[in-house]
C-alpha cells in the first residue's frame, strides 16, 4: 500500500532501506520520545523491524519526499493498544518544523476511515509537548488520562498523554485543515 499526499510519499519499508532508515533515526532526542525503539539504534534494529510481518489493517509506512530523492524522514502506522488501533509517528530532527508529521498523520487517518476504524488512539510522553500539538491539528482530542509507560531508549517509566479520534464516515469534515 502506498499512500501519496501533496508534499510526501508514504510506502513500505524494504530491507535495502535499513541503512538510509537507521540513520534517519539515529538521533537520540527522536529515538527517547518512541516506547518501543532502543538506544543505540544500530542496522539490526532497522533490519528487523523492516522485516517483521505487519497486519494488514496496522499497516505502517517510511515517510519519504520525493522532491528530495525520496528520501526517508520518518515513519507513521498502526499498532495495537489496549485492543484498539493506534498510531505513532517519528521525523527526522532534520525535517521537523515543517508540517511533514501533520502531513503524515491526516494522511494515516483517512486510511484508517478507510479501512473502517471509527476511533484510533495515539499518546505522547509528557515532556514532548510538540507531539501532542500535531495530533491535536489532525483532529485528536485528549481523554483526560495518564499513565505510565515504558520506554526502550530511556530505559525507564515516563508519563504518557492518551489522546483519541473519533472518525464518522465523512473523516475529512471532521478533522482540521493543517495550518
Amino acid at each position: 500500500m502506498f499512500i501519496r499526499t501533496e508534499r510526501l510519499f508514504l510506502r513500505p519499508g524494504w530491507i535495502e532501506d535499513a541503512p538510509e532508515l537507521a540513520r534517519a533515526i539515529g538521533d537520540e532526542s527522536i529515538v527517547r520520545n518512541l516506547a518501543r525503539v532502543p538506544w543505540p539504534y544500530h542496522m539490526d534494529h532497522a533490519r528487523q523491524w523492516l522485516t517483521t510481518p505487519k497486519p494488514d489493517k496496522l499497516p505502517s509506512f517510511l515517510i519519504t519526499v520525493p522532491d528530495e530523492g525520496g528520501r526517508i524522514i520518518g515513519v507513521c502506522g498502526f499498532h495495537e493498544e489496549q485492543g484498539e488501533p493506534a498510531i505513532g509517528y517519528w521525523i527526522a530532527r532534520s525535517h521537523q518544523g515543517q508540517g511533514y508529521a501533520t502531513e503524515a498523520n491526516q494522511a494515516i487517518l483517512k486510511l484508517a476511515q478507510a479501512i473502517g476504524y471509527r476511533r484510533v488512539r495515539a499518546d505522547h510522553f509528557a515532556d514532548n509537548p510538540a507531539s501532542g500539538r500535531v495530533l491535536r491539528k489532525v483532529g485528536f482530542v485528549p481523554t483526560g488520562r495518564t499513565s505510565k509507560r515504558p520506554s526502550l531508549a530511556r530505559g525507564t517509566t515516563s508519563l504518557s498523554v492518551e489522546y483519541s479520534a473519533e472518525l464518522s464516515e465523512d473523516c475529512s469534515a471532521r478533522m482540521p485543515v493543517a495550518a
